[in-house]
């Protein structure tokens, strides 16, 4: 992938970039084995990549720059700022939508909020994009409520603009650090919520709960772990750090029962909105810490599927499944390292499967899903 940024020094995420995709493949699959050489895999499956540009769904830009010209990208760590609206990794639907954005600030007279003086009321712009209908979901990120109805007034001339906007916030984030967002969010449209659909699966992005940036890799990772989990005798599954219900949602049958648990409760309403709406009566969601509600349950369905965060599923809550033992647990990692240590610290199961999906190309990360059986 050619990406003009790069070439000029302004920009570096990216730092496979100058390798072609197979050698990245090739080398994630390698430090994967790497990982669990000294754990047995009974099948490595065939690892799943995506398109190598315009895959992100997601756009996290900081705001700097000035109200008349403001910058839509990044801040290198000497408070130097890049402007990534041609960044090739976002779909070419996003760049009409920060181009009518810098004009909009300027009318709204949202000024970026300067760092070093600690000053301003913009922060971040964050855009979303379903790929079910198109639409986007915009937040604005804002020091406080000082601009609120600046931004409100402004607001129905960009709406009428860009008519994919259907969900458009204010966020709330007073904070003087590299803080994404707070805890106040203020609807600015009548929609709270943008639909999206994954093989068949209805679900729902809100403010403040996560939702995968790379949706063709996305669907390939839960339609995996569907086909595992229905190959499998299971008539009840606990879906633990389950966002908003991806892999529980696509797993469930009408017989079988499913208990998700998140502790964000936009999420576990998106995922509860989704269950309603493909007609499951025996799910139940609940916004809950997945270890604390665990660790206090007296017993334990036929599978735990788990997706935890970068730091991985912790000693409290492997402590917990080696005791209890379930039959089967599907490991669903963003960051393998932190997997292949709490695998290490389950020694009644062997690893029957192994996945990786590309979710993040040109980088080092990638997602991966593990069955794993009891002994």
């Amino acid at each position: 992938m050619h990406c003009a940024l790069y070439d000029a020094g302004r920009c570096r995420s990216c730092q496979w970039i100058e390798q072609p995709l197979d050698t990245q493949l090739a080398d994630k699959m390698t430090d994967l084995r790497a990982l669990l050489a000294e754990l047995p895999v009974g099948d490595w499956c065939a690892p799943v990549s995506g398109p190598e540009q315009a895959f992100r769904n997601k756009a996290k830009m900081v705001v700097s720059g000035s109200v008349e010209k403001p910058l839509l990208g990044m801040l290198h760590r000497d408070g130097t700022p890049v402007d990534l609206t041609e960044c090739p990794l976002y779909p070419a639907s996003f760049y009409a939508v920060f181009a009518a954005l810098k004009p909009f600030i300027a009318r709204a007279g949202l000024t970026p909020y300067n760092v070093a003086r600690k000053r301003g009321e913009l922060k971040y712009l964050l855009l979303t994009e379903s790929t079910l209908d198109g639409g986007l979901m915009l937040r604005f990120v804002l020091r406080s409520t000082t601009k609120l109805e600046a931004l409100r007034a402004a607001l129905p001339a960009l709406l009428a603009q860009l008519p994919q906007l259907t969900v458009v916030t204010a966020n709330i984030q007073p904070v003087h650090m590299a803080i994404m967002e707070g805890d106040q969010e203020i609807w600015l449209t009548e929609q709270q919520a943008l639909a999206e659909n994954f093989n068949g699966v209805p679900l729902w992005i809100r403010p403040q709960s996560f939702f995968q940036t790379n949706p063709t890799v996305a669907s390939a990772l839960y339609a995996a772990a569907r086909d595992w989990v229905r190959a499998l005798p299971v008539d009840h599954m606990w879906d633990l750090f389950c966002g908003v219900g991806g892999f529980g949602l696509h797993c469930a049958t009408p017989e079988m029962t499913l208990t998700g648990i998140e502790i964000a409760p936009e999420a576990i309403a998106s995922a509860s909105a989704s269950a309603q709406q493909l007609g499951l009566r025996n799910v139940h969601f609940q916004a809950l810490d997945s270890t604390d509600f665990a660790t206090g349950q007296q017993a334990v369905p036929d599978l735990v599927l788990v997706n935890p965060p970068r730091r991985g599923i912790g000693e409290a809550l492997c402590d917990y499944l080696s005791r209890m033992a379930p039959q089967y647990i599907i490991y669903s990692s963003c960051n393998a390292r932190t997997m292949a240590k709490d695998i290490r610290q389950l020694p009644g199961y062997r690893i029957a499967r192994v996945q990786l999906f590309d979710m993040f190309p040109h980088t080092a990360h990638y997602e991966v899903l593990t069955l794993l059986v009891r002994q």
